[in-house]
């Protein structure tokens, strides 16, 4: 029998147990512009569930879908005072906090997805750690291919952007010095308001990769997509490190292990869908429009006359860029060595 003193101990000490599992249960709330039922979404909403259930419940994940959290520079301030813990954000829209996520997008500074693969397998792991040094925990990172050029007139070279609004995305002051250094008319707006801006004329041309373009219904307002790579995208699920250190040991292995699976799905996925995208847009009218080889060399060259200035910028890591600007030499080098010159390659056949 407990006398009085031991029997309220024991009452007090059940109680306490009662609330150990709710006290140490985390909800990590996350923001998107994915839309809900996206198979992005089917995705990351399979991989919560999963550490839900491996965790007993002490981790939950929370989405909220569709940009109705704002676009990224409104995500990552309600994650600076707390209103949220984590985004799926895109290169340009986390480069605030993290300024290696500029370097990827810089307009044709890829010219294939050879390149990239080579790029990324020697400069991805610098990136997650200085984006960790940033304060953010991510788990790699998903491919959001080549952005094009769309727009209701066929765009073939730069003059036919003259005169047009053309937009730049919010969070990307390389792509707006670009836009300016071809005497373009930028106008800056997050990807949350572009499919607006298409419907009332605020802008003329985008940039979006076939499988934004169709997730975001922009194609439905363009009718011509210009046949060329211009800027290598990134999407990066990123959760505040103040709410990972919450986590216990055990459950931080848990959702390293499950969302970096997830996202290695994804990005594995990710040029197929590409290709499919494509595919869907060609089967909805969209006409395809090619590029003068001696064009896209003229552009290359306006852009790659701007690197002396990038490299003077803040907002630019200028020994990563020297890096990546390296690692590109060095494809093209062995590149070369093994096919030969142009002109070898051209007697060879």
């Amino acid at each position: 029998m407990f006398n009085r003193n031991q029997s309220g101990f024991a009452i007090t000490l059940v109680a306490a147990l009662l609330f150990v599992g709710p006290a140490q249960a985390i909800e990590i709330k996350v923001a998107t512009i994915a839309p809900d039922g996206s198979g992005w979404m089917r995705e990351m909403r399979s991989g919560a569930e999963k550490i839900r259930n491996l965790t007993a419940g002490r981790v939950t994940i929370k989405f909220y879908p569709g940009g109705v959290m704002g676009n990224d520079s409104q995500v990552l301030r309600k994650i600076r005072i707390g209103q949220l813990h984590g985004g799926a954000f895109t290169g340009g829209g986390i480069a605030e906090r993290y300024a290696g996520f500029n370097l990827y997008g810089i307009p044709l500074l890829f010219q294939s997805l050879d390149e990239v693969d080579y790029v990324r397998a020697r400069l991805d792991a610098k990136l997650q750690a200085g984006l960790a040094d940033a304060g953010f925990i991510s788990f790699g990172f998903i491919e959001g291919g080549f952005a094009q050029l769309m727009a209701n007139e066929p765009i073939s070279r730069v003059t036919d952007m003259r005169r047009r609004k053309v937009w730049s995305p919010e969070g990307d002051p390389i792509g707006f010095m670009v836009l300016e250094a071809m005497n373009l008319s930028p106008v800056v707006l997050p990807p949350t308001d572009v499919l607006t801006g298409l419907q009332t004329g605020l802008l003329d041309v985008v940039a979006a990769s076939p499988v934004v373009a169709l997730v975001l219904q922009w194609h439905t307002k363009v009718k011509y997509v210009t046949d060329l790579p211009v800027s290598y995208g990134l999407g990066i699920f990123a959760i505040d490190i103040r709410v990972f250190d919450r986590l216990s040991g055990a459950d931080q292995e848990v959702v390293r292990s499950v969302m970096g699976a997830v996202v290695k799905s994804l990005d594995g996925q990710a040029r197929e869908d590409d290709r499919q995208a494509r595919a869907v847009l060609v089967q909805a009218g969209l006409e395809f429009v090619p590029v003068n080889s001696e064009d896209i060399l003229a552009w290359r060259r306006t852009i790659e006359g701007l690197y002396p200035e990038l490299r003077q910028r803040r907002d630019i890591d200028a020994n990563l860029l020297d890096d990546l600007l390296a690692l590109l030499d060095e494809y093209r080098a062995g590149v070369n060595s093994s096919t030969g010159s142009p002109a070898e390659r051209r007697a060879a056949e």
